[in-house]
Formats: C-alpha cells, structure tokens, sequence
C-alpha cells in the first residue's frame, strides 16, 4: 500500500442496531423491515479511519480484534474501505466487542457493550507496533476507548510519543464515558499525559471536557487544556461545537439535518475535522468540514453514514 497519510490507532468491533417502535404512538412508526437488527461496522477508532478513508485518504489502522467471525468481519470491512490493515492483529481467546445501539424513534441512542470488561481492543501490545509506519505518516489519530486497561493503554501512549516526537500532527478523541467506568488517578494519568501529546482534542463539551478538567467550566476547562499550544474542540450537539486555539476561541453553529440516528455523529466530525487539517486547512475551516461530516452523518443508519469528498463539499455549498 502506499506510505498512510494518516494512522488510526484504537478500537474496532461491530455494532447490532436495533431501531426501537414509537411506544407512545397508536400506529407504528417503523415498518418491520426496518426494525429487523442490523450489523455495522463500529468502534470509535475505526469510525474515524473510514472517515478519513472516504475523504480521500490514505490510512492505516492498528489494533487487535478476537480470533472469531466478528473479528474476521472487521477485517474485511476496513478493507473494503481501502483501508491497510497490515497492523490489526488478532488475539486469540478474547472476544471482538459487540456495540449493541437501540435507536429511538428521534434518533437518540442508547448503547451496550459486550463483553463489557476484557474485549480483543485491549490487548494491543506494544511489540504489536510498527515505529516505521507511524514515523511515515504525517497525523496520527486515537481515542480514550482503549486508555481503560493494559495493556493497550501504554501501547496507544507510546505510540502517540513515536508521533509527537517525529512531528506527525496527532488527535485525540476523549471518549472518557464516566457514566459506564467512572475515572480512577490512574485512569486520568494516562488521560492527561494523552492530551499533552496531542495537538488536537476532542470531546463532549459536559461529559468529557469538564470533567477530565475539573473543576473548572467549559469555557475555563478548555483554555486549561489548550495550554496555549494545542486546539480543544468542544462539540455541543445541535448547538455546534466550542473552540480554543493557541490564538482564539470562538463558536461555530452546526449545520442542520433530519436526523436518522447520532450513533457515531462525533466519530464522524473528528474524521471531518482530520481530514481537513491533512489538506492544509486551518481550524476555523477544519470545523466546518467536522460539522459537515457530522451532518451527513446523522441523516444516515448507523456510525458508518458517513461522506465521501463531494458529498462533504456539496454540504459545504462547494
């Protein structure tokens, strides 16, 4: 394949989604076909790297999926996307996590994992690394899935050091989701030491940017994590998505759609967001391209809606 332009480095599984009735209605809002259960690829990490892949880009993922039929269903998938997955290994006696989504009849989710402790995504070793691939690269990007167990937590933070220090830009989506594991010191360790070789993070503005910064507010706790030198995007849903740069901080609306479902809306701007930055966009116009992304995204099923290169522009109104 030729030299990434892009590494992903995290989680992949598939999701089941599972469109849930109207129970308040007296006629049926979904018809029978639709509320049959749907398999997906998933995974934040993954969402990314075939966001980045659509937008044109070459990519390279690296992570671990189960010796089973779901891990062998991943592979395929990110292939089909044009993706190199020379780096996703397999581990034999751990499970490929399945993403159960029961969507609601507005498009809001509610989300399972199985197996909730213990999943293939964890046991990314360090040895499983390829130094090479990720100092070719020019942007490398992740996500706080994988930052819950060794040992794919210090394999994720070394690899991110690779990165930093051979200049590659480098991205980090939270993904903190303290209402399903709480945050341990340890746990916020490798959280801060993350965002410190990052040089941009993302995050849900009261559920991830607040608490990872506590005490502050949201507009303290993104100046505390910009630090003067890197962006923090808050995103705000429907309100759009607060930013702080080294230079400024400014708000910027999201676009509107129909939603179908907000299953991986964020996974999807990040990818947005990346990908403008890999063409030499700045921030200002690297949301928009996230909001973008995100738009599209919410108007399809499933986290994998996502634009390829025209759709995006004609989002943009280009």
């Amino acid at each position: 394949m030729t030299t990434p332009k892009v590494v992903v480095i995290g989680d992949a599984n598939v999701d089941m989604v599972i469109r849930l009735p109207d129970r308040n209605s007296a006629l049926p809002t979904t018809n029978l076909k639709d509320s049959v259960p749907q398999l997906h690829g998933g995974g934040s990490a993954a969402n990314v790297a075939v966001a980045l892949s659509r937008l044109g880009n070459k990519v390279a993922f690296l992570g671990t999926v189960g010796d089973d039929g779901y891990g062998r269903w991943v592979r395929d998938d990110l292939e089909n996307e044009g993706i190199d997955t020379q780096g996703l290994r397999v581990v034999p006696d751990a499970f490929t996590p399945m993403v159960l989504a029961l969507i609601e009849p507005d498009g809001e989710r509610h989300v399972v994992i199985w197996p909730p402790e213990n999943g293939a995504h964890f046991h990314h070793q360090v040895e499983h690394l390829s130094s090479g691939l990720i100092r070719s690269a020019s942007w490398l990007h992740t996500s706080g899935i994988c930052f819950r167990a060794s040992p794919a937590r210090e394999t994720i933070i070394h690899a991110m050091e690779l990165a930093h220090n051979a200049g590659l830009g480098v991205s980090l989506d939270i993904n903190l989701r303290i209402e399903v594991w709480g945050l341990d010191e340890e746990t916020r360790q490798i959280f801060e030491r993350a965002i410190e070789l990052s040089d941009v993070v993302f995050g849900n503005a009261e559920e991830e940017i607040v608490p990872i910064a506590a005490p502050y507010s949201v507009e303290d706790a993104m100046e505390f994590l910009s630090s003067g030198s890197r962006t923090v995007v808050a995103r705000q849903g429907e309100k759009g998505a607060l930013v702080t740069t080294p230079q400024e901080s400014f708000q910027t609306p999201a676009f509107q759609a129909k939603v179908v479902d907000t299953l991986g809306a964020g996974d999807a701007f990040d990818g947005g967001f990346v990908a403008a930055r890999i063409a030499g966009l700045g921030d200002v116009d690297a949301v928009r391209w996230g909001h973008a992304a995100a738009a599209y995204n919410i108007g399809q099923p499933g986290a994998r809606g996502l634009p390829n290169i025209n759709e995006l522009k004609h989002i943009l109104g280009g």
